[in-house]
């Protein structure tokens, strides 16, 4: 694992055009290179080289910083300024920022978002690419009638679930509010990745938190129950930046980026990816040259 990590750094690097120690500082429009970080699974890494090869091909100089951690670790490393940009995820970015809001839909989060982002901070425009959190079951589950997270409620109680660390202390309380459920146990494993999948599939964990653009669900026979009440809102991807680290160049950039992306498209990059094995800087450049980013 760490020669994989050590191999997928030293492509970032390359992606990205430039050296440097990505640890001593974000950078800004007027202060030299800038780091971008990512979240500690594939999908946000696959997005940081993508916006990091935007970037360098509209004249940023550019470092990368993958698998930093959890949205409260990122967003912190942003207004210390160590982190100059990080790709997020519309919905659940809002509530981070503003746990009673209600809005669900992916205008109505965007809008709610622009007026809760600390001052500082900026997000970007949405893309059509939208990765919601799932609960999601295995297929024999789903036979006994559980295809809603509202059929799974009352049985709630019989099964143990597998999520990341931080996932307890974001959503058990509007689980159990919109629909009755309280599981028996959450066991920790990771942010949708390898381990939180092998759970599942060896039924140590009944009911797994993943990303609905996961080639996990599909290749292995899982479903993701609907989420007919929005446990979980609208989860477009854009970008969050410290507004001072970019000047309005490196912002069409990204937009440009945004615009490039669509559901269909990343569900297709995480599948060579986690699938293909192919390496997430090489998706990336790849994607960044064919649309012409």
């Amino acid at each position: 694992m760490k020669r994989t990590m050590a191999v997928v750094a030293a492509a970032a690097l390359l992606l990205t055009g430039c050296g440097g120690d990505p640890l001593k500082g974000g950078g800004g429009a007027a202060g030299g290179q800038i780091v971008i970080g990512s979240a500690d699974f594939s999908e946000s890494e696959l997005l940081m080289h993508i916006y990091a090869g935007a970037l360098t091909n509209a004249g940023v100089q550019v470092t990368t910083k993958p698998r930093v951690g959890s949205r409260e670790v990122l967003v912190k490393a942003l207004q210390d300024k160590s982190l100059a940009v990080v790709p997020e995820y519309s919905g659940n970015l809002l509530q981070y920022f503003d746990k009673q809001n209600p809005a669900a839909q992916p205008d109505e989060v965007t809008a709610a978002l622009k007026q809760k982002v600390p001052s500082g901070l900026e997000v970007l425009e949405k893309s059509a690419a939208e990765d919601s959190d799932a609960l999601v079951v295995s297929k024999e589950l789903a036979g006994q009638g559980v295809k809603s997270i509202a059929d799974l409620g009352p049985k709630c109680s019989q099964y143990v679930l597998g999520a990341a660390g931080e996932w307890k202390d974001r959503w058990p309380a509007k689980l159990t509010q919109l629909y009755g459920c309280t599981f028996k146990e959450i066991k920790t494993t990771d942010a949708a990745g390898p381990v939180t999948v092998e759970a599942l599939k060896s039924g140590q964990v009944q009911v797994a938190n993943l990303f609905t653009t996961a080639s996990a669900i599909t290749a292995n026979g899982f479903v993701a129950l609907a989420d007919p009440k929005r446990l979980y809102p609208a989860q477009n991807i854009l970008p969050l930046i410290r507004s001072e680290a970019l000047d309005a160049k490196g912002k069409e950039a990204l937009n440009k980026v945004s615009a490039a992306l669509t559901t269909d498209k990343l569900i297709a990059l995480n599948k060579r990816i986690e699938i293909d094995k192919e390496t997430v800087a090489d998706v990336a450049k790849e994607f960044v040259t064919q649309n012409k980013l």
